[in-house]
């Protein structure tokens, strides 16, 4: 995470595009974790696989 630049941004904007809310936000050097309603978990895990995994950045 520490060379990585703009991931978190990059993730959280991905949530907000779909509407999905971030109830508390914890980052480290070495990663991201968000709590969100569980109504939205498996929205959410798609649009960043998408974002992160299947984008060609």
């Amino acid at each position: 995470m520490l060379s990585s630049w703009g991931v978190a941004g990059r993730m959280f904007d991905v949530l907000s595009k779909h509407n999905i809310n971030i109830e508390m936000i914890s980052t480290s050097e070495i990663g991201i974790s968000c709590v969100i309603d569980a109504m939205y978990t498996e929205l959410a895990v798609k649009a960043i696989h998408k974002e992160f995994i299947e984008s060609n950045e």
